[in-house]
């Protein structure tokens, strides 16, 4: 019912570690370039050799989660129904549940009602 939530929750969770990664292997690259490894001599198998070749994995990787995030993204947009458009303001767009109340003509309590049940759905679901 609510998959593509953990989809794009998942998707967001592997976006953000990958550019984590990316920093930290630009960072290493770096060291190997003009840092304090620039004197290390290297051979063809040593890890200082594969670092751009990590680099360059990290980034199409990237890439191709972020094409998903993108096509995921377009796909929620156009689903219906009241639920669906609470989750996707609150957890893909960041709305605060006042906001996604006024945005939809609803009372704030209501909007905290429909959350709750859907959140014990989800749970219930998970856990099935």
């Amino acid at each position: 019912m609510f998959d593509w939530m953990k989809d794009y929750q998942k998707l967001e969770e592997d976006i953000a570690y990958l550019d984590y990664n990316l920093d930290k292997t630009k960072v290493e690259l770096k060291r190997w370039i003009s840092g304090d490894l620039r004197d290390v001599r290297l051979t063809a198998e040593s890890d200082g050799a594969k670092v751009e070749e990590h680099l360059e994995a990290i980034e199409y990787e990237l890439a191709h989660k972020m094409n998903a995030m993108y096509d995921l993204k377009y796909l929620i947009s156009r689903f219906t129904g009241l639920e669906n458009r609470i989750l996707k303001m609150k957890y893909v767009d960041g709305m605060t549940l006042e906001q996604i109340a006024f945005d939809l003509h609803y009372s704030t309590g209501y909007i905290r009602r429909k959350h709750a049940e859907i959140r014990k759905i989800v749970k219930f679901l998970d856990e099935f």
